[in-house]
């Protein structure tokens, strides 16, 4: 009895102390605290670390920033002065939710955190997508399968033996579990699994691996792969599902483009020996009204497209996309062609010639002057000086700062004394850019001209040599392009995220149906319009279907566009260049600060015609905002730059709605005029240049 007595005093008591361990658990409830940090003057640099209290291990972070793993307590590169949010979660299910936000204290932070809620509001309109959000199509991206690649893949020194699979081939596996032992010169690592599902091996166990860079994705050596049941929504590092977008801004460039090509019977292609004749100066009257020859207009808005997008924006493309995405840039490069005849030729019928021969010509004065020829007086008011408000804040932003800021990062690399010396390169740069910009379209045309050549040959030998020094991966980088386009891997976000990589960069990179060129070709000596609208043609070949096409082959020759992450566009074109001579990036160095000293010229004479528009012809009005656009090149080299350059460089994007809206209104208009003057040109009526007189 006393036995028994004693053993359910036991119990009892052994109970009492569970119930009490239970309560104490739940009792001690899962807090948080913030660490925030700003470390340095510098923008997009804040950290913030998660401290917990209480709560059941492990712990799960879901940050706001896309960048950062749901494993992860630290968040780095946040925006200073800006909201953020964080949601911890433990195996419990209990969370805790925290808004923060990192104060800004620099002047650039405090800019750069004002100017973001304008970028965000600007991108919400110009990257909306029609298509998902009328339920046409499912934004998401799916995978179907996980490939299991080696580690520390950039190292293409390194050997690697597959010493033991410690999963069967065909066994279901789930994640975090490890799979594999690797041997990675002499040191070993086991391979963990990032997802559930069934594992199939590729390599066999005791294969030694070596890795040599090829440009085809068939060609990167895998040890395996994670078969999924059903496929499953692709995710960033902090949970979110990755969406592909078919921004409105791409559809709306190429909807114009397109509309212009079949509106015109492809000009593009009809017109283009034309062109040529046009470029090499047969149809040049000296006597007509005007500055500037047809070849100087061409190389002046050559000079203004042919920048940093070709170097570091095709560069990004390529490493999202994939090499798919040139076909589709090409693409996208040759239905623009047509969309630039078109709104040259208006800008040279539309222009005005002051009685000291100024010209005053482009977007502003067709969408004025044009659409109230069609009883469209208030409309072509508003979209007129809606598109000189964005060319003024494009010419200062994209046009110039982006320019020299880049212009002096990769400088600088190159030169070590420059590092930390913006503001003195940003002087000296202005003070090259104030030499040529004074003396007005003139000036500006006769140093395009003579640069325009020198910096597109220049490159393209460089590229030819790169490419020359991987000749043997022709085949396969033709495959990858080609198979890229149609079939691409859900990892760059299938056909669609594929396709629109390739259209968004082209669209960015010609500018055609900006309307800046109109501005540049307006200056040309010319009695017939259309004749500009010809030699525009040629534009988009260089810009886009030649230097653009010619950087995406680097880095698809040299494979440097599967390593992207971590590297920037520039760096990574520099890294392709490099893989074949040491000094080569000197070269591209050289390249591109003549590519964005040619693009500052160019953007000045756009802004100035934009500002002219806005606040009157005076010659003193033109002085100051020279003067102005030289204070921002020192600026763009001097600081870190953030969202006043993202915004800057959506106003070029944006003032495509203006243009292409005014260029549809005047399509009638646009095609009549392009009959008289091939008519002309087949009756033999046109002006030819006594050198070219037979």
């Amino acid at each position: 009895m006393m036995k028994l007595l004693i053993s359910l005093f036991t119990s009892f008591i052994l109970m009492s102390s569970s119930n009490a361990q239970n309560k104490i658990d739940v009792s001690d409830e899962l807090s948080i605290t913030l660490e925030l940090n700003n470390p340095s003057s510098v923008i997009n640099n804040a950290t913030a670390q998660v401290r917990i209290q209480g709560g059941a291990p492990p712990y799960q972070y879901k940050w706001s920033n896309q960048n950062t793993s749901l494993n992860s307590n630290r968040a780095e590169g946040l925006i200073e002065g800006m909201d953020h949010s964080v949601t911890v979660s433990d195996s419990n299910g209990n969370t805790v939710s925290k808004t923060f936000k990192i104060p800004a204290k620099s002047i650039t932070e405090i800019f750069n955190s004002n100017v973001q809620p304008a970028v965000d509001f600007l991108g919400a309109f110009l990257f909306w997508d029609p298509f998902a959000s009328f339920g046409l199509y499912d934004p998401v991206v799916y995978i179907a399968k996980d490939d299991i690649g080696l580690p520390h893949i950039k190292n293409t020194a390194q050997e690697y033996h597959l010493k033991q699979w410690l999963v069967a081939d065909g066994a279901e596996v789930v994640k975090n579990q490890e799979i594999a032992i690797l041997e990675i010169d002499g040191l070993e690592t086991k391979i963990i699994t990032d997802f559930d599902g069934k594992l199939e091996h590729i390599a066999s166990e005791g294969a030694h691996i070596s890795i040599r860079r090829k440009p085809t994705s068939t060609d990167e050596p895998l040890l395996g792969t994670i078969q999924f049941e059903n496929p499953r929504p692709l995710l960033h590092p902090n949970g979110d599902v990755v969406k592909n977008t078919i921004p409105f801004i791409v559809i709306w460039l190429m909807l114009g483009s397109i509309f212009f090509t079949l509106r015109l019977k492809f000009i593009n292609i009809r017109g283009f020996r034309h062109s040529l004749g046009l470029a090499k100066g047969k149809y040049d009257d000296p006597n007509a009204p005007g500055s500037i020859t047809h070849f100087q207009a061409m190389a002046t808005a050559v000079s203004a497209t042919v920048g940093l997008g070709n170097i570091a924006g095709v560069a990004v493309a390529i490493s999202l996309g994939g090499a798919g995405a040139t076909f589709w840039m090409f693409m996208a490069g040759f239905f623009g062609m047509s969309l630039k005849f078109a709104e040259c030729s208006m800008g040279v019928k539309y222009r005005f010639i002051d009685a000291e021969g100024r010209i005053f010509g482009g977007p502003m004065n067709y969408l004025r002057y044009g659409l109230e020829k069609r009883n469209l007086k208030k409309l072509g008011k508003f979209l007129a000086a809606l598109f000189a408000i964005l060319g003024v804040g494009a010419s200062f932003g994209g046009g110039n700062m982006l320019q020299s800021n880049q212009a002096f990062k990769i400088v600088s690399e190159q030169i070590p004394i420059l590092e930390g010396q913006g503001f003195w390169f940003g002087i000296g740069f202005a003070v090259l850019v104030g030499i040529v910009i004074i003396g007005g379209i003139k000036s500006i045309a006769k140093f395009t001209e003579k640069v325009v050549p020198i910096m597109a040959i220049l490159y393209i030998l460089g590229c030819l040599v790169v490419i020359g020094g991987n000749i043997d991966n022709i085949g396969g980088a033709f495959l990858a392009i080609i198979d890229g386009a149609f079939s691409a891997d859900a990892l760059k976000g299938g056909f669609i995220g594929v396709l629109i990589v390739g259209l968004q960069r082209a669209a960015f990179s010609n500018e055609a149906g900006v309307g800046s060129a109109a501005i540049a070709h307006s200056a040309s000596k010319t009695n017939n319009p259309i004749a500009d609208g010809f030699a525009s043609l040629i534009e988009p070949l260089i810009d886009t279907m030649l230097v653009c096409t010619m950087t995406a082959l680097v880095l698809i020759f040299t494979g440097i566009h599967k390593e992207g992450g971590g590297m920037g566009g520039v760096e990574l074109t520099s890294a392709a260049f490099g893989s074949v001579v040491s000094w080569f990036p000197v070269v591209l160095a050289v390249a591109v600060f003549l590519f964005a000293f040619s693009t500052m010229v160019s953007w000045s004479y756009y802004g100035m015609r934009s500002w002219t528009y806005l606040f009157g012809r005076s010659k003193n009005g033109e002085l100051l905002y020279k003067l102005l656009y030289l204070v921002f090149v020192v600026l763009g080299a001097s600081v870190s730059l953030g969202a006043v350059l993202s915004f800057a460089d959506m106003m070029i994007l944006a003032m495509s709605f203006p243009n292409i809206a005014g260029l549809f209104i005047l399509a009638p208009e646009i095609y009549a005029d392009m009959n008289v003057y091939l008519d002309k040109l087949k009756k033999g009526k046109l002006y030819i240049n006594p050198k070219f007189a037979k």
